[in-house]
């Protein structure tokens, strides 16, 4: 069963459509904010929810970095029945999927948000036990209390599944191979991880590329205060001003 609120969202508008990606063991309200604001500014906008998410713990636990692409691969699919041109912003490992999917597909611009290309060193991945070793273990993650945001968006899972930790390292490797290959019209990158950023502007094959970092912001950048400035931002750069 879906947490409530936790559904994707269709947010019909223009001929461009907007496909928004969310991160790890979230759920697609975290962008619904978002998503408003291009669909006022006239966008067709979905929110795509990733397999395995906005529903348990167990749920995400049988899934894989491809199940959670293919489900990307879905909402294009979806998303490009009627819409013209599709542009796709991405938050965390949302932005990993992002980059991957304009890798295989046809898209106009990509907006990677806070893309965790390298894990800051404070989150321990380095002591992550071996695959083979972490069925049915999970690290307990705190609580959301954030204000002013769709109630589902502080419903994100309490415990990460170690053996989704290494799918999503898989797809980070994964990703860093491919980045030479892209070849987006764009790409832009808020993040709080220079490292990262650096990463992707450095390796990516784009022509246009842009790299804005949001000062004390932390990693939620479409929930956090300082939102509508990185709405702004994504907006400027998908209407190419």
């Amino acid at each position: 069963m879906i947490i409530e609120g936790a559904e994707p969202f269709l947010l019909k508008g223009g001929s461009e459509g907007v496909l928004l990606i969310h991160g790890f063991t979230g759920l697609p309200a975290e962008l619904l904010l978002m998503g408003k604001f291009l669909n006022r500014a006239g966008y067709t906008v979905l929110g795509v929810r990733l397999a395995g998410h906005a529903t348990n713990e167990l749920n995400l636990m049988k899934t894989t970095n491809e199940d959670w692409f293919n489900s990307v691969l879905d909402g294009y699919a979806i998303l490009s029945g009627f819409c013209e041109k599709i542009f796709v912003v991405g938050h965390s490992m949302g932005a990993l999927l992002t980059l991957k999917l304009a890798y295989s597909r046809r898209v106009e611009k990509i907006v990677s948000l806070a893309a965790p290309i390298f894990i800051d060193e404070s989150l321990h991945l380095k002591d992550l036990p071996p695959r083979s070793e972490c069925k049915n273990f999970s690290v307990i993650r705190p609580h959301r209390c954030l204000k002013d945001v769709p109630p589902a968006a502080n419903k994100s899972y309490r415990k990460m599944p170690f053996i989704s930790v290494h799918e999503l390292v898989n797809l980070m490797e994964e990703v860093k191979i491919l980045l030479p290959k892209i070849t987006t019209h764009g790409t832009e990158d808020h993040t709080a991880q220079s490292k990262s950023a650096d990463f992707i502007e450095e390796k990516i094959n784009s022509a246009r590329k842009e790299k804005i970092f949001v000062e004390n912001c932390g990693h939620l950048l479409p929930l956090t205060e300082t939102r509508d400035f990185v709405f702004e931002e994504v907006l400027k750069f998908l209407n190419g001003n």
